[in-house]
C-alpha cells in the first residue's frame, strides 16, 4: 500500500506505523506538488524583486558566515553545493524505522510550501521511502546546533543526485524531523511495552494474592485523575477470575499498593509523549521559513526560527524514562517479595527445599538479583535532559546544542532494563503459581508458554541469563512485530 500526503496534518502517528513500522511507501498528492509549485515561485520572484533581501542561508552564509552577504553569483554557487555539515557524526545508528519516521516528518515543512523547496527534490524524499534501506543515522555524536549532523547523513545522497537551487540543501537539513521521528518512536513502543509492564506485574500481583481492595473501582473517583484509573481498570481486568480462592489477610507491601499509581504515571508519560509527537510530526520547523503572501507581502516573506529545537519533545522522553525507570524498581521489589515467604505467605520451596538437588535445580533469588541491576541502570538514564551548559553545537551563532538524540537514547535504554527486568519477575511469579497449586487467570494464561519456553519446567540447573534473556527477546518481538496491539482501553 501506499500513503499519499496532501497536506502536513497527513504525517500523524498512524501514518508512521503505515509507512516506517510496515513499510508503505508514499506520494505526494498533485495538490501538494501544486502548492510546492506556487510557493517556489514566489520565492524566486521575491529574490528577484528585492535584489537587497537579507534571507538566512540563501542571501548570506550559514552559521558564522550568515553576517556575509552573497552577490547573485554566490548565492548560486552555494545552493549548488550539497548541504553542511556533511555527515560529521558516527556511531551506531539509530533503527531503520525511525530513519523512516525521520524521512517521512521532513515532509511536513515542504507539502505546503513552507520551505520552498524545489519540488523534484520533495518528491525526491518522498521517494526515498520507496527504499528497503534508509542510509544510516548516527545516535551518537549528534551535538549540533539543530539536526544539520543527523539530517546530512539522511539526505546526502538526494543532494548530490539532485539538481539543487537556492534553499534546496538547507531546507533537506533544518528544522526539528528528528525531534518528530525520535519521539514518536517512544510514544508508539511505549504504548506497547506499557501493557506488557501491566500485564506481568499483575501477574506478579495475582501471584502474591496481593487483596483485591488495592484496585477497587472505588479509588478511580478517588485519586481523581484518568491514568490511575486506568491502571485501576487494567489491573483489575486482568487480576480478576472467579474460583482463583482466598487472598492475602491484610495489606501487601507498598509496591503492590502503589502499582496503580506508577502505571498511571507510565501512563500519563506515554499520554505526553503520544500527544507531542503528533504535534510535532505535524509542526512546521524550517529556517528560515517561508510564510505565504499577504497584502503586506505580494510575494511571501521569510523569518528566521528556532523551530530545530523541539524542547517538548525532550520533555515529553524524559517523564517516560522517569516512569519506566519507577517500573523497573517495583519489578524488582516484586521479586524479592515474591521469593520472602516470611513475606508473601507463600511456601518457603517457592526459593529453597531441605532436598539439595532441588534447592540447586529451583532457586531463583538471582533473577531478583538481576532485577537490581537493571533497576540501577534504568535509574541511571532518569536524569533531565537539559541544553547542554557548555557553549556547543558549534561556534559563532551556534552556541547551543539540541539535546534530542540524548532524550531518546536514555529512554530507549530504561525502556531495554525494563524489558529485562521484567523478564526476571515473570518466572518468579510463574513459580509462585506452581508451588501453590494454583494457575494463572485466564487473562493472563499467555504468559505461560513463554515462561515455560525459556524456563522449561521452571527447572534452574542451567545458567539463568540467557533463559530470562530469551525471555526479554519474547517481550521485544510483542513491542516491535505486534505494532497494531494498543494499550488495553
Amino acid at each position: 500500500m501506499t500513503l499519499t500526503v496532501d497536506t502536513r496534518h497527513d504525517i500523524t502517528l498512524d501514518a508512521v506505523l503505515r509507512v516506517a513500522w510496515h513499510g508503505e511507501h508514499v506520494v505526494l498528492s498533485d495538490a501538494a506538488v501544486e502548492r510546492m509549485v506556487e510557493a517556489r515561485q514566489r520565492f524566486m520572484h521575491l529574490l528577484d524583486a528585492d535584489p537587497d533581501i537579507t534571507i538566512y542561508g540563501v542571501t548570506t552564509g550559514f552559521g558564522q558566515m550568515a553576517k556575509h552577504k552573497l552577490s547573485p553569483e554566490e548565492r548560486r554557487a552555494q545552493a549548488a553545493r550539497p548541504p553542511i555539515a556533511p555527515a560529521a557524526s558516527w556511531g551506531d545508528p539509530v533503527p531503520d524505522r525511525v530513519a523512516r519516521t525521520m524521512v517521512l516528518a521532513r515532509l511536513a515543512n515542504f507539502v505546503e510550501g513552507h520551505a520552498a523547496i524545489s519540488p523534484p527534490v520533495a518528491q525526491a524524499v518522498a521517494a526515498m521511502l520507496a527504499n528497503d534501506k534508509m542510509p544510516e543515522v548516527p545516535a551518537s555524536g549528534q551535538g549540533g546546533a539543530g539536526e544539520i549532523l543527523s539530517l546530512s547523513h539522511l539526505f546526502l545522497d538526494v543532494a548530490h543526485q539532485s539538481e539543487l537551487g537556492e534553499k534546496d540543501g538547507l531546507s533537506l537539513v533544518n528544522g526539528s524531523p528528528c525531534a518528530s521521528a525520535l519521539v514518536a518512536d517512544v510514544a508508539l513502543t511505549t504504548e506497547r511495552r506499557l501493557g506488557i509492564a501491566a500485564e506481568i506485574l499483575s501477574l506478579s500481583a495475582d501471584a502474591f494474592k496481593a487483596p483485591l481492595g488495592h484496585f477497587d473501582e472505588a479509588l478511580e473517583t478517588q485519586w481523581n485523575n484518568v491514568h490511575d484509573a486506568w491502571a485501576l481498570r487494567t489491573i483489575r481486568s486482568l487480576v480478576a477470575d472467579e474460583g482463583a480462592g482466598p487472598r492475602r489477610p491484610y495489606q501487601a507491601p507498598v509496591s503492590f499498593r502503589i502499582l496503580p499509581r506508577i502505571l498511571g504515571q507510565a501512563h500519563r508519560a506515554w499520554t505526553l509523549a503520544r500527544d507531542i509527537a503528533a504535534e510535532s510530526l505535524a509542526a512546521v520547523t524550517d529556517n528560515p521559513v517561508y510564510l505565504d503572501a499577504d497584502e503586506e507581502h505580494p510575494f511571501g516573506q521569510f523569518i528566521s526560527t528556532g523551530g530545530y529545537h523541539n524542547a517538548q519533545a525532550v520533555m515529553a522522553m524524559d517523564a517516560v524514562t522517569a516512569s519506566l525507570a519507577n517500573l523497573c524498581i517495583i519489578v524488582e521489589r516484586h521479586s524479592a517479595k515474591l521469593l520472602d515467604g516470611s513475606v508473601s505467605l507463600l511456601p518457603d520451596h517457592l526459593v529453597r527445599s531441605d532436598d539439595q538437588d532441588d534447592l540447586r535445580r529451583g532457586y531463583l533469588g538471582c533473577l531478583a538479583m538481576a532485577a537490581t541491576g537493571y533497576e540501577e541502570e534504568a535509574r541511571h538514564e532518569a536524569r533531565a535532559t537539559l541544553l547542554p551548559g557548555s557553549e556547543s553545537g558549534g561556534f559563532g551563532q551556534n552556541d547551543v546544542a539540541s539535546p534530542i538524540f540524548f532524550a531518546w537514547t536514555k529512554a530507549n535504554r530504561a525502556a531495554r532494563a525494563l524489558d529485562m527486568a521484567l523478564a526476571s519477575l515473570a518466572p518468579i511469579a510463574l513459580r509462585a503459581y506452581r508451588v501453590t497449586d494454583r494457575a494463572p487467570p485466564k487473562t493472563l494464561a499467555h504468559w505461560q508458554a513463554p515462561i515455560d519456553a525459556a524456563f522449561p519446567g521452571l527447572d534452574t540447573s542451567a545458567p539463568l541469563g540467557p533463559r530470562a534473556a530469551s525471555l526479554a527477546e519474547h517481550i521485544a518481538v510483542r513491542i516491535f512485530d505486534n505494532a497494531s496491539s494498543p494499550v488495553p482501553a
